[in-house]
């Protein structure tokens, strides 16, 4: 298969982010005093400009589901959703699985109980605390900001016909202009936030397995341990690309989720049952009472450094991610409407996060303020990546039970590699799915000589911290993200009430009043719409389509599943053309109680031949018009779109002389 790799894109991101690790590299006696002094700067300097940002994307992700435009399409407004609401909610699900979770799920709630940026340490007080914060930290707005990339993403995509890619999100505000520098920027800057994201997922997984392996077989825990390790998995990531092992890899993921599933629902019976539940219920209040206040506190008036090593680290990390998880939900969008997308991916996933947490972080407090007295603080405290393995040795099963953890870190360590080498590769090809193989391979094998590099010369320091200085020119580009979704669903909005509001093209031309009201009294059956299709519309179309063909223009008429019949004419950079029109149904007026209380299949069904158009709005009934009224019509509704999408100002199909 050629390349199809955008140069500019490919190129640049590829030299940043080797420069940026060669920092490391090259200077690694000095490595860990300059990610340090990096990442303290950009906290003090911008670290109010991460907590503002995620702020808004929640407040923006919100308004749209809540408002007006929360009732627009993911494609066109006849589009179906191309999963189930039930499968779209189970890969909502999986999406939210991943390292970090494995990693965090003892970890973190057990540090902030131990060491709490405002409690006293070891008390019940820190321990309603320390899961406050951890919700706070993989909730709502961990997903408001894949929310907004994946709507982006879907929106711009499936209604407007551009490349799934980052820089179609600027289409309201660039235009054309999405193609030049500027968009070639956005996706660099989106490539390197997500492979350094990716590649501190990568170190984390790898410092878990390591420790699984340690408390298993007595290997040691050793940086080049962990780099052999990424070694092997990144191996098995890009073999993975090479043999073509989607369904496998896919099967695979689902067995690891179920796998996930049981060991929290072993977790949860092994462990404090009773309490685990009255507990989720305390900590979905706290979570939802301190909500405003967590989201813009950066304890100015006390600083300390809690702030920027757990909660800027996760919005850095959660942006530089969002590349990644947002193209996956977009992809399994299609379909939906905004509200329910913002539904879905804000609750759904946060809730299971929630109570995974709760299992295993309320547990492993349980434990440390009961049998473990205090033990798993100290391990914890000492090394956080035995975490996992030090809670399961206070539950039955326990070698088991650390196996099955090793297991499961090590598969999702293969499928981000292998699932963000595909995105990271579609976003270097403008949006292109279909790629050649050595690409993937490029970018698979780049995430994890990046983590190995890293841990070598700055450890997880070191990772944190470029994760941090990659996420800032993003958060950038996500607000204008968000900026110019707001503001590509207003003038949808715009368009739809206008076409809504329209009246066709064409008035009717009936001879007399006595005429008209015959016309507006006549319920055309299913048979009279096809046959006008047939005999006025479809001769109609494919008069302008062969006008436009000889003009240079690439365009058809196509017959729908719905028996309708529609002219697209194909545009670079922004969606097509479309009139289309399709036969449509709706219930007769009742006139009696008795009409009222028929069932809707014994009701009398009154047909129309409607209109849409290339935003996905449905435009008017044009049943009745003659072929000229409906040429007239298409022209009309041309050179609308024309004018809307910002045409060239000599219009493509208009530079060719006219042949007669």
């Amino acid at each position: 298969m050629q390349s199809t790799i955008n140069k500019p894109v490919f190129f640049i991101s590829s030299a940043i982010i080797v420069m940026m690790v060669l920092i490391g590299v090259v200077f690694p006696q000095d490595a860990e005093r300059i990610f340090s002094a990096a990442q303290g700067f950009v906290i003090e300097t911008f670290g109010w400009f991460y907590l503002l940002a995620v702020g808004i994307f929640v407040f923006v992700v919100l308004f749209l589901a809540i408002s007006r435009y929360g009732q627009l399409k993911l494609g066109p407004d006849e589009a179906e959703p191309d999963y189930s609401y039930l499968s779209w909610l189970a890969m909502l699900f999986a999406a939210g699985m991943g390292i970090g979770l494995m990693f965090y799920a003892v970890s973190e709630p057990i540090l902030h109980y131990s060491v709490p940026p405002e409690a006293e340490s070891g008390s019940f007080d820190a321990a309603r605390q320390a899961m406050s914060i951890t919700f706070f930290h993989w909730g709502i707005h961990a997903w408001a900001i894949y929310a907004v990339v994946g709507l982006s993403l879907a929106y711009f995509s499936f209604r407007y016909n551009l490349p799934l890619t980052i820089r179609s999100g600027f289409y309201p505000l660039l235009k054309d202009r999405i193609t030049g520098p500027i968009g070639h920027a956005v996706d660099i800057f989106a490539i390197c936030g997500t492979l350094f994201g990716i590649a501190t997922s990568l170190g984390l997984g790898v410092l878990q397995i390591n420790a699984g392996l340690n408390y298993l077989l007595d290997v040691p825990q050793t940086v080049w341990v962990q780099v052999a390790l990424i070694v092997v998995v990144t191996g098995l990531a890009t073999l993975s690309v090479v043999s073509g092992l989607d369904v496998g890899i896919r099967r695979l993921s689902e067995g690891n989720l179920i796998i996930a599933v049981l060991l929290m629902l072993f977790v949860l019976l092994a462990g404090p049952t009773e309490f685990i539940f009255r507990a989720f219920v305390q900590n979905v209040g706290t979570y939802l009472d301190t909500f405003i206040e967590r989201t813009f506190k950066l304890y100015a008036y006390e600083p300390r450094d809690w702030v920027s090593n757990w909660t800027l680290f996760y919005w850095a990390w959660w942006i530089s991610w969002s590349p990644f998880v947002g193209m996956f939900i977009a992809r399994i969008s299609r379909g939906r409407t905004v509200r329910e997308f913002v539904v879905g991916v804000l609750f759904v996933p946060s809730a299971f996060t929630f109570f995974w947490m709760t299992v295993f972080g309320n547990t492993a407090i349980s434990l440390d303020m009961g049998s473990a007295a205090g033990a798993i603080s100290q391990a914890v405290g000492a090394d956080i990546s035995v975490a996992l393995f030090q809670f399961f040795e206070y539950l039955p099963l326990s070698a088991v039970t650390s196996t099955l953890g090793i297991i499961l870190v090590a598969v999702f360590f293969v499928t981000s590699s292998d699932s963000g080498s595909m995105v990271v590769d579609t976003i270097a090809s403008g949006g292109t799915v279909e790629t050649p193989i050595w690409q993937r391979i490029y970018w698979c094998s780049l995430e994890g000589a990046v983590a190995a590099l890293l841990l070598l010369a700055g450890g997880l320091t070191a990772l944190q911290t470029m994760t941090l200085i990659s996420a800032l020119p993003f958060t950038v580009i996500l607000l204008l993200l968000a900026f110019g979704l707001v503001r590509g669903m207003r003038a949808d909005v715009a368009r739809v009430v206008e076409h809504r509001q329209a009246q066709p093209a064409i008035p009717r031309r009936d001879a007399t009043w006595q005429a008209r009201l015959g016309s507006i009294l006549h319920e055309p059956t299913e048979a009279e719409v096809l046959r006008f299709l047939d005999s006025v519309v479809r001769p109609a179309l494919t008069d302008v389509c062969r006008e436009l063909s000889k003009r240079g223009a690439d365009a058809s008429v196509s017959h729908d599943e719905d028996k309708g019949v529609a002219l697209t004419v194909l545009a670079e950079g922004t969606r097509n053309f479309l009139y289309r029109v399709s036969p449509v149904h709706q219930l007769a007026m009742a006139f009696s109680a008795a009409d009222a209380a028929r069932p809707d299949a014994r009701r009398r069904q009154i047909w129309s031949a409607r209109t849409s158009f290339s935003d996905g709005s449905r435009g008017y009934d044009v049943m009745g018009f003659s072929k000229d009224d409906v040429l007239a019509d298409v022209l009309a509704q041309f050179e609308r779109y024309q004018i809307l999408t910002n045409a060239r100002s000599t219009s493509l199909y208009a530079a060719s002389p006219d042949p007669d």
